[in-house]
Parts: C-alpha cells; sequence; structure tokens
C-alpha cells in the first residue's frame, strides 16, 4: 500500500490537481435531542469556518435507498494538515458535546472542474 504523500507527489507527476482536503462523516451518537439543542450552535460555527475559507462543503447523506434522511452527514474541509482538519472537527459543537461521533480521512482530489465559488450561508457568488 502505498505512502499518502508518495502516492500525491505520483498524482502530481502525472499532471493531476492532488488537492489534498480532508472528509468528516459524522454520525449521531445518541439521541436526537442532543443533536437539536446542538444545531444553533454547529451551524453558527459551520457558517464562520465557510467564511474563513476552512469549509469547502457540508450536508447531510441519504440512505442507501437515497429516499430517507439517516442522520448522517458530511463535511469537507481545507486545512493545512490532518490534525488541523482534526482540530476542526473536533471543535465543531456537535462533535465536542457529544451529540454525535466522527471519522475523518484525507482526500486527493484529482480529476473534476470547478469554476463558481458559493459560499451557501454568506449567499455570496463569484465566479474566477
Amino acid at each position: 500500500m502505498p505512502r499518502w504523500d508518495d502516492y500525491k507527489a505520483e498524482a502530481r507527476s502525472r499532471g493531476a490537481l492532488a488537492l489534498e482536503l480532508f472528509v468528516v462523516r459524522s454520525v449521531p451518537a445518541g439521541d436526537g435531542a442532543a443533536v437539536r439543542a446542538a444545531l444553533p450552535d454547529h451551524l453558527a460555527y459551520q457558517a464562520r469556518l465557510e467564511a474563513e475559507g476552512a469549509l469547502v462543503l457540508a450536508g447531510p447523506l441519504s440512505d442507501e435507498s437515497g429516499e430517507n434522511v439517516e442522520g448522517m452527514g458530511m463535511i469537507v474541509y481545507r486545512a493545512r494538515s490532518l490534525a488541523e482538519a482534526r482540530a476542526l472537527a473536533e471543535d465543531d459543537p456537535m462533535h465536542r458535546t457529544g451529540a454525535r461521533r466522527f471519522t475523518l480521512r484525507r482526500w486527493l482530489v484529482n480529476e473534476g472542474g470547478l469554476s463558481l465559488t458559493v459560499r451557501l450561508s454568506g449567499q455570496t457568488v463569484s465566479l474566477s
């Protein structure tokens, strides 16, 4: 199994973007009451990270049928390191209060295309 940094360097040598982002999979840790109680602070935290440029994307995931929301969410961070991304996830009020637990993975974005920046809670759009 290749080491992460070697894999990233090899992807770059092929001309891939090799943009490192960090993906959080967040799941409820208990009953819905704790999640509901932490929601206002969580949303404010997400909005702050978005304004600072650390939050790329976030939102709920469906179940495997695609028909229901089962409580799982995904958050994508922009950070300088895995440790910095972990600190962002740990500081999220949902995780800090124990309402949700998370796993964190590095994500190497190689292909695709984006040319539009949309700040959802900030309600701004810019082209670059």
